[in-house]
């Protein structure tokens, strides 16, 4: 089992980096491998909308988000890390998510997921709440942790002191690893993903 965590920070071993690495030691320590990718600091690209992925199966644009849509054919589950930017997630993980899930969502669909954010003081539980959104769209089963999962301070020295951030981030990577055993022992009882029906859209104006 593997999980990939996005290091959705311009810094790449900043505050979020050290949240995703606690995440991903309680990982390794049940057995599960983990890798973190860095998205970089290129200027990020949003979607376009041009739909060029339908026919090429990648994002046009290129980039590390083709690199992510890669590993997450082949991971288990992901966790999302984000600092905080007035309220919200990064606009460069905002914008690698948003190609990531248009262009390859159905690699992702059914995979355990979950969501970190780090913040000098606030803003984090409307960043969470933003970035779980690309789960839930995805038919992704969120994991949890003892709190929200995030984590404060300046540097990486003072988010280590966040005594009770480094607990939640290691009760998700525990929960996580649970949730993955759980879902390798129902496949081996042999059950199967649920039926799934035709996608309907419907427009509000007619």
């Amino acid at each position: 089992m593997k999980v990939l965590l996005l290091n959705g920070s311009p810094h790449e071993r900043g505050c979020t980096y050290t949240a995703l690495s606690e995440v991903a030691g309680a990982l390794e320590s049940c057995g599960v491998q983990t890798e973190i990718l860095w998205l970089g600091q290129e200027a990020a690209v949003g979607c376009t909308g041009c739909g060029a992925c339908r026919q090429l199966g990648k994002c046009v644009h290129g980039g590390v988000v083709n690199e992510a849509a890669e590993k997450a054919a082949s991971c288990d589950a992901l966790v999302v890390g984000s600092p905080v930017h007035y309220a919200a997630a990064s606009g460069q993980i905002t914008c690698a998510l948003d190609r990531l899930f248009y262009s390859a969502g159905s690699a992702l669909r059914y995979k355990p997921a979950a969501a970190v954010a780090s913040a000098r003081r606030a803003g984090t539980t409307a960043a969470l709440d933003q970035l779980s959104k690309y789960f839930t769209i995805n038919q992704m089963p969120i994991v949890s942790s003892r709190y929200w999962c995030m984590v404060h301070g300046n540097t990486p020295d003072e988010v280590r002191q966040d005594e009770e951030g480094m607990a939640v981030m290691r009760t998700l990577g525990r929960n996580m690893a649970w949730l993955l055993r759980s879902i390798e022992a129902g496949r081996a009882a042999g059950v199967e993903l649920p039926d799934q029906e035709p996608p309907v859209r419907t427009n509000f104006i007619r």
